[in-house]
């Protein structure tokens, strides 16, 4: 059985994560006491969780906030992100039967979704595959930081698609990393996958640049 604060946790993390509250939102312990239907003290301890997660950000005197991200997080982030998903790809332990059958049916979804113009589906499916690639690699400690860097992006992954032309160049990535995988080419899918984070962190980049100029 989950204990509330994990419930609250996971609730909170998976809002701020979908982009439910706007960076720069402030995060009240007594509302979400409210509506969690608890005391303030595991409201508290979680929030302080998702300041450690890097998903808030607490000023002193002023309250705990959604985290607002500047193009220099997004760098920052995407340099590690790309320096995690690499090492996964080259250390993947073989291209077992189960990564093969895993790797065919994550295109076959990433595909069915973009056929449908699914985008937030679409969404999903990509976080999963890249999940999935790492998960791959199983180095503990590379899957648990990635997944933490993950967090950190995913409500700032359909920016990266806002133009139909990303939507399109995106799931033809996708379909070359896979094939560069299922080929046991390593080096060619780590070529793809650098371009794909750096057309996705640009893309990222220069909407929060028009949204917040302000955090340039």
């Amino acid at each position: 059985m989950k204990t509330l604060k994990q419930k609250i946790y996971e609730t909170l993390k998976k809002e701020i994560s979908g982009g439910v509250y706007s960076p720069g939102t402030q995060m009240h312990e007594q509302e979400l006491a409210e509506r969690f239907q608890s005391s303030r003290s595991p409201v508290r301890e979680t929030l302080r969780q998702l300041v450690s997660d890097g998903l808030l950000v607490e000023f002193p005197n002023r309250g705990v906030f959604v985290k607002k991200y500047t193009a220099k997080d997004i760098e920052d982030i995407f340099d590690l992100r790309t320096l995690l998903e690499n090492y996964a790809i080259r250390h993947i332990d073989n291209v077992s039967p189960e990564n093969l059958r895993i790797l065919n049916r994550a295109l076959e979804d990433l595909e069915a979704c973009h056929k449908a113009g699914n985008l937030e589906d679409y969404i999903a499916e990509d976080a999963k595959l890249h999940h999935k690639i790492v998960s791959m690699s199983k180095n503990n400690l590379v899957i648990s930081t990635y997944e933490r860097t993950a967090d950190m992006m995913q409500q700032f992954r359909i920016y990266s698609l806002k133009s139909l032309q990303r939507f399109h160049e995106s799931v033809d990535e996708h379909t070359q990393i896979i094939r560069a995988l299922l080929d046991d080419d390593r080096e060619e899918a780590v070529r793809i996958n650098s371009k794909h984070l750096l057309l996705a962190k640009e893309a990222i980049i220069t909407y929060l640049n028009e949204k917040y100029p302000e955090n340039k």
